[in-house]
């Protein structure tokens, strides 16, 4: 088993930090930004409720969205100048060209290798040159990351879009895992440059030297993260002095957030109920007290608001629908029992035909690190804290107006694995809790899976749906780049297997392909 001991080393290196006041914004910025929450929660099934319900869902999900942009919640991990540098930290032959380019460009170089991407609609704005003067947006300069809060002082903060706001095959879509985001790479060259500007180290630089922060660009090493800071937390959050303990150290793919809507539990294991006080958790640093939970829940309510609003995007491209409907038959008939069924016409409907259902870890055969990574006792610690218990409080008319669940009860000891949603699967690859699989057609087909994969272009793989990649003999270690040695997947590593799943084999070639046809139109 793979473990670290300090404790204290994981805490440093999450995202800490004291929440500013709210930004304060002009009305053209609210109006451009309610544009762009408009964007990326498109997609609604089509039922019908009442116009002013719909009016107040949707300006708590806008809230929910600036707060996630707008609001540093965490100190921050850099500043626009060591971002602008980061380039002098490069390889010599993409150092050389970033040399050649302009400031613009090299911040787009600087996007593409760290898994950055620009916000969608009019939120990009003109980022801060590092001489402090205010730049033009010019094109190809991407503005301000979606990743990342950016403040008029300069600073970089990291927010949750980091790992769930990426790119659907070359289009930044808020909520979609971040299949790119290169953690490891950035975080080290980071330190490389602040280092060189003579600027102090911050908890990222320093903690990564400890703890995996991702070994594979696209997955990080996220529940250990969790696990780290709720360790020295009493059940109200208050801050206490308690012995370093070791955790099992493994990458995790994000999951997408336009499953949230039909989930009651959240994670690969499904063991904690939704919430939106169970959405505060990654801030739980040393520099936020226990008030400052107390003090922006509701602007985590907001949160909660749009994460449910969020639906996949579209299929782009044509679909066979004989085929698919063909598709949708044996999926009904093989598939539903555990990941539900689609096509309803309404949310209420679409949450009801969701079955939520566990898969022991013996019956499904996938990777079992992730399963065996979390403690009872852990469990039960985070049972017992103020994350779990929102229905406990005085002001829990709030909840019950919600879409939460008035009671919360969370599962101490999970069986294995629960089937997530399928919403929108053409647009999360790569597949599975680990990102071990990188098309749908590698998942209809488990003799077939690569080994040692890597991804070699934006768009999809419009005939296995999915990443484009090829298949390797091994991780070229060679290769003196890191950013590139980090792009290739090994499943033979620890956390990584691509085992298991092998209902598909009860389908025949024709069948698989009708399936994968069908799995195009949710």
């Amino acid at each position: 088993m793979r473990s670290l001991t300090p404790v204290p080393i994981a805490a440093v290196i999450l995202l800490a930090g004291i929440l500013p006041a709210r930004a304060e914004t002009d009305s053209n910025e609210r109006s451009s930004k309610r544009d762009d929450i408009r964007l990326v929660t498109s997609g609604h099934d089509g039922g019908q409720s009442n116009n002013v319900d719909e009016h107040d869902d949707q300006d708590a999900a806008t809230r929910g969205y600036e707060f996630l942009v707008g609001n540093a919640l965490l100190p921050s991990d850099f500043d626009q100048e060591v971002f602008d540098s980061l380039w002098q930290s490069w390889p010599k032959e993409l150092r050389q060209k970033a040399e050649a380019a302009s400031l613009a460009e090299r911040r787009t170089m600087a996007f593409r290798r760290y898994g950055l991407t620009p916000r969608p609609s009019s939120d990009v704005g003109g980022a801060t040159s590092s001489s402090g003067d205010q730049s033009e947006p010019t094109p190809p300069d991407p503005g301000k990351p979606l990743q990342y809060v950016v403040d008029e002082e300069g600073r970089w903060t990291m927010n949750c879009f980091s790992c769930h706001g990426g790119s659907v095959y070359g289009t930044p879509t808020p909520g979609a895992p971040n299949n790119r985001f290169a953690l490891q790479t950035l975080t080290e060259e980071v330190r490389r440059t602040k280092f060189r500007l003579g600027k102090s180290l911050g908890r990222m630089e320093l903690g990564s030297l400890v703890v995996p922060l991702g070994t594979t660009h696209g997955t990080t090493n996220a529940v250990v993260f969790g696990q780290g800071l709720m360790h020295y937390r009493d059940d109200e959050l208050n801050l206490v002095q308690r012995a370093p303990a070791s955790f099992t150290h493994h990458d995790m793919d994000a999951p997408p957030w336009w499953h949230f809507y039909r989930r009651p539990y959240i994670y690969i294991d499904g063991f904690a109920p939704k919430g939106h006080r169970g959405l505060m958790q990654f801030a739980l640093v040393p520099e936020n007290d226990a008030e400052f939970f107390r003090d922006n829940e509701d602007a985590f309510r907001d949160v909660y608001a749009y994460l449910s609003s969020l639906r996949p995007p579209k299929y782009p491209l044509p679909v066979d629908a004989k085929l698919a409907e063909s598709g949708r038959h044996l999926f009904k008939q093989n598939c539903a029992e555990c990941h539900g069924t689609y096509g309803h016409e309404s949310d209420a409907e679409s949450i009801a035909a969701y079955p939520n259902r566990m898969i022991s870890i013996d019956e499904i055969g996938t990777d079992p690190v992730r399963h065996q990574a979390l403690s009872v006792a852990g469990r039960e610690h985070y049972a017992r804290s103020w994350f779990a218990n929102a229905s406990k409080v005085a002001n829990s008319s709030k909840v019950a107006n919600s879409s939460e669940a008035a009671e919360q009860k969370t599962i101490t000891e999970p069986a294995g694995y629960v089937a997530p949603p399928l919403d929108g699967v053409w647009a999360s690859a790569p597949y599975f809790h680990n990102g071990s699989v990188p098309t749908l057609w590698h998942v209809l087909n488990p003799k077939q899976r690569p080994t040692v994969w890597r991804r070699v272009a934006d768009e999809i793989d419009a005939e296995r749906i999915g990443l484009t990649i090829e298949s390797v003999s091994r991780v070229p270690l060679e290769e003196p780049d890191v950013a590139i040695r980090r792009g290739y997947f090994d499943t033979r590593r620890f956390g990584k297997s691509a085992a298991g799943h092998d209902y598909p084999d009860a389908l025949d070639e024709g069948e698989k392909r009708a399936v994968l046809e069908y799995l195009k139109t949710l």
